[in-house]
């Protein structure tokens, strides 16, 4: 609040220079935090009203029915909002939460098509409903061939198929976004954790059991901090990343790998991992690029020697009875 006195005889206030450097100051944080102002941009405009309600209704529906662990957000115990809030979207959109707001009341508002590939990528839209969007909004699309990482019923029935080869489907934060029975069981249980949890870099770091299943320890956690570093050089100001960075910076073993800025690429090797139940096992680590540049993949596991497959397939009989009993 800016301080200000009257002179006697006068009806003029006079406001103290640093106070009301003070005010501009926390206005202009206000503005920033409130979300950009919307600029015209050519070919951008939403300049009919059904238009812009369709726009509205559709965006709206398309964030209701994504989950929060889809985008590495913790669910938290009191929601009641289906999907992803409003502020979530717009903070993983890196837009403001009022502008969203308007955007989704159908306000007169214009739109940039950076701003829509942005909430195209954190709303999971498919190729199709990519389109749909910028042609609501008038807009032509900056990137008409990008695909957004979304998990089909038909990619998770192939990870199903390939048991008791252990499958997952991680994205480029190496949240484990799906898996099959034999991989939930192969480095720790995940059905145990919590979703926000389950996250290969956090489980390298923190969780016992899966450290423990690492055949070679001191090789994967400079790895996956190098991994982690290199696929974040494309989302360095986005919240979810910045959240999983804050969670593995409480770990001295991580922030010593990761003050050394190596990066390295994610590649096929052979890995050992040591199974509670099935004991060692020698597996051939190999990664199907479901998407362009370093997005999401299907990560498989299987075996290098006859002993690895038997120990595959106990281990697929055993996740199978835990599911049963269930």
């Amino acid at each position: 609040m800016a301080s200000a006195e009257r002179h006697p005889g006068s009806m003029a206030t006079m406001v103290d220079p640093s106070a009301a450097a003070a005010a501009a100051a926390a206005a202009a944080s206000a503005a920033a935090q409130a979300g950009p102002v919307p600029v015209p941009v050519p070919g951008a405009l939403v300049d009919s009203d059904a238009r812009r309600h369709e726009l509205a209704d559709f965006l709206r529906s398309r964030r209701e029915r994504i989950t929060p662990e889809q985008v590495g957000l913790p669910r938290g115990a009191r929601r009641r909002t289906p999907g992803l809030r409003r502020e979530e979207v717009a903070a993983l959109s890196a837009v403001g939460v009022t502008w969203y707001t308007w955007l989704e009341q159908a306000r007169p508002i214009q739109v940039s098509p950076q701003v829509l590939d942005a909430l195209a990528r954190t709303l999971l839209m498919d190729r199709s409903e990519r389109h749909h969007l910028f042609a609501l909004a008038g807009s032509a699309d900056p990137a008409p061939n990008s695909r957004c990482p979304r998990i089909s019923d038909e990619l998770l029935g192939l990870i199903e198929q390939l048991e008791p080869v252990p499958a997952c489907i991680l994205n480029s934060r190496y949240d484990i976004l799906a898996y099959n029975r034999t991989y939930g069981r192969l480095f720790c249980d995940l059905d145990a954790l919590p979703a926000e949890d389950r996250n290969c870099v956090l489980l390298t770091f923190f969780n016992a059991d899966w450290r423990a299943a690492l055949g070679e320890p001191d090789e994967t956690k400079r790895s996956m901090a190098a991994k982690l570093r290199a696929s974040m050089a494309e989302h360095l100001a986005e919240p979810a990343w910045k959240a999983l960075l804050a969670r593995l910076k409480r770990s001295e073993e991580f922030c010593e790998v990761w003050e050394r800025h190596e990066v390295v690429e994610s590649v096929s090797k052979t890995k050992r991992v040591i199974n509670p139940d099935v004991g060692e096992l020698r597996l051939n680590h190999t990664n199907l690029w479901l998407g362009p540049g370093a997005g999401p993949r299907m990560i498989t596991y299987y075996p290098v020697d006859e002993r690895a497959r038997e120990g595959l397939e106990r281990l697929h009989a055993l996740a199978s009875v835990a599911v049963a009993a269930a």
